[in-house]
């Protein structure tokens, strides 16, 4: 074979139309061979070259015979001392950090552990069997494809409505996806699966973790496996058990396909990223890559003991951000993933350990600073997991402009109010106008707010509301696995139940929280199958569970379709009101001369909410208008946006309220758009005279709107609305029954300023 010196640069395998070009980084090496082989499977390499060029730290050779389909590792030299942080080990195959393509997966075996299992010494003694017949293989691929006109759609933050899923749960239970192919990115394509997510509403799919990832030996050993993915092993490789059949990289043509697919119904792809931890786990953990070919350089080891790896992660291990290799490494995936892959975005797994310079979370670190002036990542979503497990790790609400967060404030208070928590009402004001308390400064707004109620990690909806403990023992941890605070509540009976007063309120229950999600502002993000009420059978932490427990089931009863097309109606709109999907704070003022204030709170009673109101944590019912004439928002060619003004009625008492509906002034007609005693959307057309009563049902959200149209007097009459289908609940009011606006009650404004 011809082996040429090549290139230091890029790094990984680079077919370039003529042969190939392979550059490791090893700061600390002593010599690197690069192994090829002829099969994915097989158990020791057909070639061996030892790669002797060195050129600021990488390695590298050009194999000007090499091809696309190349299966190859690395074996990598120099010392084993875990007492000064190197565990370098040549009888143990590595892949590639750089490989865009991985072949297979591991065949746990004690020779995958570079140390000796069982020996007195643990991982201070070394093992020389060879790894290479447990070890996937990496694959040299043609990155060449055809994307045709495909445009990454762009949507707004404040437009963006996301969707949580697992690209091999969303569909391996789907019956109209050919069997092949569920559970895979090609089925994501399928015309069922499409037509689904449109009709849904959703303007992206975030993908919880696609890169290559680790099934952990415990798991195996038990039978089960790491279903969701957090264990990435390869930043650049589509994990390949979600491909159809192919071991020559056809996993990045079919990825690539469904995210043009997504692209062409105006879908944005979201990915899952773990960039905080890699899947070789402590200092017990296997050698798989990182560990063989540098561990000093690529983890953040304990200063005094450099045996042992700092674990802000839980999973082990923490890659070392300081590195400036490491650093770049997960820059490059990130570019690789945005230039060649097309995604639109990244949601980061625990992102405060990245923001990790020394020991603390340092919000400017280098990591941020790098990403906001790069002209690539600076122009796509940054969603973070504002926490890791280390000292200070909770940083919700401290990431720096251009990124979002997942807002735990806003799943906890939510909870909390419909449970019926007394105390609850200060903190629900501010998770339903965007969390001003935690975003309103450095330039954010409050589309840094993604809303969720559920999401992967906990319960789902539907167990949201049927379970106050979890039941994990399909684990196989005893059930102390997952989290024991949930905020649940069971509506009066633990599981399954055939009391329908129970089920009934179950369900009301899956619409408030549904409701309240899509009409908070900031982003909203649903969890695949909440909107047809998926369980996992009280399950809060499935990460090990691939089967039924974790699967979408698609066969719905009339019970389930109702949830289906409630939430639907949620979605259209949340698309029809630009009210809900303000891009700046609310005043609590009138703007720019509306009629009304654009923020106003209200009591049973229909007279805006007092200090001793929202001090009161008794106080479970209140009012929320936005008026649709006071958003300081103007469209793509500055024009004005003007909307209906609508007002949200929540009722979290165990008892039903009577609620005096606002009226600033005479002839106020309030539509009523849906109430969640309901199971399924009215299509009787209600209105109701601002001033008087509505019977709130017990825990229930109802939506009203005041029609553009009629936030001024235009000289309709009552004539013409019940031309147009109309039908007046309340027909009897008075004059004198208008409740007007107390001019110095408390707003948002001054709740803040309380809190």
């Amino acid at each position: 074979m011809k082996v040429w010196p090549g290139n230091p640069y890029p790094l990984g395998a680079t077919w370039d139309g003529s042969g190939v070009n392979f550059a490791l980084f090893s700061e600390n090496a002593t010599g690197v061979e690069l192994c090829l082989f002829d099969r994915p499977n097989q158990g020791r390499e057909t070639t061996q070259v030892r790669m002797t060029e060195q050129t600021a730290q990488v390695w590298h050779v050009y194999l000007p015979e090499a091809r696309p389909g190349q299966f190859y590792g690395y074996r990598v030299h120099g010392p084993y001392n875990p007492a000064e942080g190197h565990r370098f080990n040549p009888a143990k195959l590595l892949l590639d950090p750089y490989a865009k393509s991985i072949a297979g997966s591991i065949k746990w075996s004690d020779a995958l552990f570079g140390y000796t299992i069982g020996h007195p010494d643990g991982d201070l003694s070394k093992d020389e069997r060879d790894s290479a017949d447990g070890i996937p293989k990496c694959v040299v691929v043609d990155p060449a494809f055809s994307w045709g006109q495909d445009a990454p759609p762009r949507t707004p933050w404040h437009q963006t409505l996301i969707y949580e899923m697992h690209v091999r749960g969303f569909t391996a239970r789907h019956s109209k996806v050919p069997k092949e192919l569920r559970g895979t990115y090609a089925a994501l394509t399928h015309p069922a699966i499409i037509d689904y997510l449109r009709s849904l509403g959703i303007t992206a799919v975030e993908m919880m973790p696609i890169h290559q990832f680790v099934a952990d030996k415990f798991l195996v050993d038990r039978g089960l496996t790491n279903y969701w993915g957090y264990n990435s092993i390869g930043f650049f490789a589509p994990e390949s058990s979600y491909a159809s059949p192919g071991t020559l990289g056809q996993q990045l043509a079919e990825f690539k396909t469904m995210v043009k697919t997504l692209h062409r119904e105006g879908i944005e792809v979201i990915v899952d990223v773990v960039y905080n931890h890699t899947g070789e786990g402590n200092h017990l953990g296997p050698t798989l890559c990182f560990r063989g070919i540098d561990n000093a350089a690529y983890y953040r080891l304990v200063a005094d003991d450099r045996r042992y790896y700092m674990d802000y992660t839980g999973c082990g291990n923490t890659l070392n951000m300081t590195h400036p290799r490491t650093l770049q490494l997960i820059m490059d995936s990130l570019r690789y993933w945005v230039l060649e892959m097309h995604v639109d975005g990244f949601r980061f797994d625990l992102a405060s350990t990245l923001a990790r310079e020394l020991h603390s979370v340092d919000r400017l670190g280098a990591f941020f600073d790098i990403i906001h002036q790069d002209p690539v990542l600076s122009q796509v979503k940054l969603i973070a997991e504002p926490w890791d497990l280390g000292e200070g790790g909770y940083q919700v609400g401290n990431f720096p402009v251009l990124w979002a967060e997942w807002n735990a404030e806003y799943r906890d208070t939510i909870r909390r109010f419909w449970k019926g928590d007394d105390g609850s009402l200060g903190g629900l004001a501010f998770r339903l106008t965007g969390s001003s308390d935690l975003y309103d400064r450095g330039g954010r707004r409050p589309y840094a707010s993604i809303n969720f109620v559920t999401a992967h990690d906990g319960f789902t909806l539907a167990d949201l509301v049927r379970h106050n403990d979890k039941h994990n023992a399909a684990n196989g941890e005893d059930n102390r696995d997952g989290h024991n605070g949930n905020l649940s509540w069971n509506c009066g009976v633990e599981g399954p139940t055939d009391n329908p007063e129970i089920l009934a309120l179950r369900k009301r229950q899956q619409r408030n929280f549904l409701a309240t999600l899509i009409l908070s502002q900031g982003v909203p993000m649903l969890l695949a199958g909440d909107e047809i009420g998926r369980t996992q059978r009280g399950n809060n932490n499935a990460y090990c569970q691939d089967n039924e427990i974790s699967w979408i089931d698609w066969k719905l009863d009339p019970q389930r379709r109702d949830l289906l097309e409630f939430t639907r109606l949620l979605m259209r709109l949340f698309h029809q009101h630009p009210v809900l999907r303000r891009r700046k704070f609310f005043q609590g003022r009138t703007i720019r001369g509306s009629e009304v204030k654009d923020l106003a709170w209200f009591r049973p009673d229909g007279k805006e909410m007092s200090d001793e109101d929202w001090n009161n944590p008794s106080v479970h019912c209140l009012g929320l208008r936005l008026a649709g004439d006071a958003i300081e928002d103007t469209d793509a060619r500055g024009n004005r946006i003007v909307d209906d003004t609508l007002l949200i009625l929540l009722n979290a008492h165990y008892e039903p309220l009577s609620f005096v509906l606002p009226a600033h002034r005479r002839k106020v007609r309030w539509e009523v758009v849906f109430d969640t005693r309901d199971q399924k959307p009215t299509r009787r057309r209600r209105l109701i005279r601002g001033g008087q009563p509505y019977e709130l049902e017990a825990r229930s959200l109802v939506l009203l709107r005041l029609p553009q149209h009629d936030i001024r007097e235009n000289g309709d009459n009552e004539f013409h609305l019940r031309a147009a289908g109309f039908e007046f609940v309340e027909d009897s009011l008075k004059t004198d029954s208008v409740v007007t606006s107390r001019p110095n009650s408390s707003g948002l404004l001054s709740l803040r300023n309380r809190l």
